[in-house]
C-alpha cells in the first residue's frame, strides 16, 4: 500500500508538472522539477521539450541549464529529439560553446542536430567558416543535408566561389528548385552583388513562392537598384502575390535609393495596416527623410508607437542634412531623456549637425563625450565630421592636427574633407597636400583632380589647371559628369550635362534661358568662377546654363502643378552658381525647391535655403 501511495504521489507531481510545463507557467514548473530532481522522479521527453521551449520564451538561462542538470542526471536517457532541443536552447542563449559540448557528446545525431549547429555558425560573421566545415563532416558521418541546411550554408559562404560551388552540389541532391533553397541563393547572390545570378536563379523557376519574390525584390532593394525592384514588385502584384511587411520594407528602400517620394508615399497606406512593425516604421521613417520630406518624417516619427535608436538615428540625421541642426540636436538631447542609448550612428547625425551648422564648440563637447558618456570610440566617420567642422569654421590648422591625432590611419574620405575646406578659404599650399594624400589612397579620385583644377582655376593659375588635365589623361581618370534626377507623374526624368537625349530638351532649354533672363532682373549674376576652363565670359556663362540641376529645375516648373515642390537628386556636390539661381528662382516663382545631393538636402524658400549658405 506505501509502494502504491507512492506511485500515486510521484504521478500527480509528474502530472502537476506537465500541465505547468505546457501551460508555460515557468516559476511553478522549475518548482515541480525541484521536487522531482530530490525524488530522482523523470517526465517523457516531450514534456521536458516543452519546458525548454518557455525557458527559451522567457530567456529564462539558468532555467534552462537546471533543466539540462535534471534530465543528464543518472538514470535518465533523453532521447535524440531532447538533446536536439537543448542544442538548439543554446544557441538561441547565445552561448555556442554549451551547444559544441553537448554537441560533440551525442553518440549518434541526425540532421536536425547537424543543421542546428550549421545555422548557428552562419549566423555569426567569425564562425561562418565552421558551418562550411560542419557540413563537410556531416556528410562524412552519412546524414544528408536537408532544404533547412543548405540554406544556412548558402547564407555563411565566405566567398563567391564557395558559392557557386555549393549551388553547383545543390542539382546532385536534387534540392535547387526548393523554395527555400532558392531563396537563400537569391539572397546569397545579392550579398555579393551578383545580381544578374540572383535574377537568373528566380526567372529559372517554373512556379514562384511568396518567398522567394520578397527575397529578390530584397536583394535588388539593399543593392541600390531601386529601379529593377520597383519592376519587380509590379510584377508579384500582378502575379497575385499580395505585398506583406517583408515586401513593403523592400519597396521603401527601392524608393529612398531613387527619391521616389510620390511612389513612396502610396506605399505609405499599405504600412498603416502593420502600425506596430519597428523595422516597416523605420524604412518609412528613413524614406521621407532621405527624400527631404522632413513634415511627413516628423509625423511618422511622432506617431510611431515603438521607437528604437535606429528610428532615433535616422530622424536626428534626417534633420542635420535637410539642414535643420537646432532641430536635429533638440531631438538628441530628448533621446537621452527617453532613455534610449545612443549608438555609432546616432553620434554621426550629432556632429554632422554641428558641422553643416558651423557649432564648433558644440561638436568638440559632443566628440569628447562619446566614449567618456556612451563607450562609443570615435571612427573615421566622427573624425571626418570634426574634420569638415573645422574646416569649414577656417580652422584648417587644427583640422590637420586632428587627422594627425586620429587613432586610425585617415582615409581618402577624411583628406577628400579637408580638400574641399581649402577651396572654400583659399589654400592652395595645404589642397594641393591634401589632393596628393587622396590620390595616394584613391588614385582614381576624378573628385580630387576636379577640385584641385578648381583651386588652381579660380587662383588663375592656368599652367597648374593644365598639368592637372594631363594627369588625369595619362592615368584615364575621366570626369563623372553631373547628372541630375526629377520624379514627374511617377516617372524618373534624367538630365546630363550637354546631353540631348531627353525628349523635350529644346523646349526645356528655351524655358531655361527665359528664366534666366527674367533672375538677371532681380540680381542673379553667373557667377562663372565653377567654370574650370579658361574660357571668354559669354562661353563661361552657355557653359553653366546647361548644369543639370538647372535643366531638371527647369522640367519640374513646366510640368508640376504650383502647390508641388520641386524635387532634385544629383549626383554631385551642388556648385555655388546653381545654389544661388535656386534661391532666387524660388523666390521668383514663389516654389518650393528640393535638391538632394551626396552631402546634404538644400530646402530653397523664399529667397533662402535651409543650409544657410554654409555646405
Amino acid at each position: 500500500m506505501v509502494v502504491n501511495s507512492q506511485r500515486h504521489k510521484n504521478s500527480n507531481l509528474v502530472n502537476e508538472f506537465a500541465h505547468y510545463c505546457y501551460q508555460c507557467d515557468l516559476p511553478r514548473a522549475m518548482k515541480a522539477l525541484e521536487y522531482m530532481q530530490k525524488d530522482r522522479i523523470f517526465a517523457d521527453c516531450v514534456t521536458y521539450s516543452q519546458l525548454i521551449k518557455c525557458c527559451i520564451v522567457h530567456r529564462a538561462v539558468e532555467y534552462g541549464k537546471l533543466v539540462h542538470c535534471h534530465v543528464f542526471s543518472v538514470g535518465y536517457e533523453p532521447k535524440m529529439f531532447l538533446i536536439n532541443t537543448f542544442i538548439n536552447m543554446y544557441v538561441k542563449f547565445g552561448m555556442l560553446d554549451e551547444a559544441e559540448m553537448l554537441f560533440d557528446q551525442m553518440s549518434e545525431r541526425n540532421v536536425v542536430s547537424w543543421t542546428t549547429l550549421i545555422a548557428a555558425y552562419s549566423s555569426k560573421l567569425n564562425r561562418r567558416r565552421n558551418a562550411l566545415e560542419l557540413l563537410v563532416l556531416m556528410l562524412r558521418d552519412g546524414v544528408m543535408p536537408n532544404m533547412f541546411t543548405y540554406s544556412s550554408v548558402l547564407r555563411a559562404c565566405c566567398c563567391l566561389c564557395e558559392l557557386t560551388e555549393i549551388h553547383a552540389s545543390l542539382f546532385k541532391v536534387g534540392l535547387e528548385s526548393d523554395v527555400f533553397v532558392r531563396s537563400a541563393i537569391i539572397d546569397a547572390y545579392s550579398k555579393w552583388g551578383e545580381l544578374d545570378s540572383a535574377i537568373r536563379v528566380f526567372n529559372e523557376m517554373v512556379t514562384r513562392d511568396f518567398i522567394v519574390w520578397n527575397s529578390v525584390i530584397g536583394g535588388f532593394a539593399q543593392n541600390s537598384d531601386g529601379e529593377v525592384a520597383l519592376q519587380l514588385y509590379r510584377r508579384m502584384k500582378r502575379a497575385g502575390f499580395q505585398a506583406d511587411q517583408s515586401t513593403l520594407t523592400s519597396v521603401l528602400r527601392a524608393c529612398t535609393s531613387l527619391a521616389l517620394l510620390e511612389v513612396g508615399s502610396q506605399v505609405h497606406v499599405h504600412v498603416l495596416k502593420y502600425n506596430h512593425d519597428l523595422i516597416l516604421n523605420n524604412a518609412l521613417l528613413d524614406m521621407y527623410c532621405k527624400c527631404g520630406s522632413l513634415d511627413d518624417a516628423n509625423q511618422t516619427f511622432t506617431r510611431m508607437a515603438d521607437k528604437d535608436v535606429i528610428s532615433w538615428s535616422t530622424m536626428i540625421i534626417g534633420f542635420a542634412q535637410n539642414g535643420f541642426s537646432r532641430k536635429a540636436l533638440e531631438l538628441f538631447e530628448a533621446m537621452k531623456v527617453s532613455r534610449v542609448k545612443p549608438n555609432y550612428i546616432t553620434m554621426l547625425g550629432v556632429l554632422f549637425a554641428c558641422s553643416h551648422a558651423g557649432l564648433v564648440e558644440d561638436g568638440q563637447n559632443y566628440f569628447h563625450s562619446m566614449k567618456k558618456l556612451y563607450g562609443i570610440d570615435p571612427g573615421r566617420e566622427h573624425y571626418g565630421c570634426m574634420v569638415d567642422l573645422l574646416g569649414r569654421a577656417g580652422r584648417l590648422d587644427d583640422a590637420v592636427r586632428l587627422i594627425n591625432e586620429m587613432e586610425c590611419e585617415a582615409d581618402a574620405v577624411t583628406w577628400r574633407t579637408l580638400l574641399g575646406a581649402c577651396r572654400v578659404h583659399r589654400n592652395t599650399d595645404l589642397a594641393v597636400y591634401a589632393a596628393k594624400q587622396v590620390l595616394n589612397l584613391d588614385p582614381d579620385d576624378s573628385g580630387t583632380f576636379i577640385l584641385l583644377s578648381n583651386i588652381y582655376a579660380n587662383s588663375q593659375q592656368w599652367d597648374d589647371v593644365t598639368k592637372v588635365r594631363k594627369s588625369m589623361r595619362d592615368l584615364g581618370v575621366n570626369k563623372e559628369p553631373g547628372c541630375s534626377w526629377i520624379e514627374v507623374d511617377k516617372q524618373i526624368h534624367t538630365f546630363i550635362m550637354r546631353d540631348n537625349s531627353h525628349p523635350q530638351i529644346e523646349e526645356i532649354t528655351r524655358e531655361l534661358k527665359v528664366m534666366i533672363q527674367k533672375l538677371k532682373g532681380i540680381g542673379y549674376v553667373p557667377d562663372t568662377n565653377f567654370i574650370l576652363q579658361d574660357l571668354e565670359g559669354e562661353q563661361k556663362e552657355d557653359l553653366l546654363l546647361y548644369h543639370s540641376e538647372k535643366l531638371a529645375i527647369a522640367f519640374g516648373l513646366m510640368k508640376l502643378p504650383h502647390r508641388k515642390p520641386i524635387r532634385v537628386r544629383k549626383n554631385l556636390r551642388i556648385c555655388g552658381d546653381c545654389h544661388v539661381f535656386a534661391k532666387l528662382l524660388a523666390k521668383m516663382e514663389r516654389r518650393s525647391i528640393v535638391i538632394r545631393d551626396p552631402i546634404r538636402y538644400h530646402h530653397f524658400q523664399d529667397g533662402l535655403c535651409s543650409c544657410g549658405d554654409y555646405w
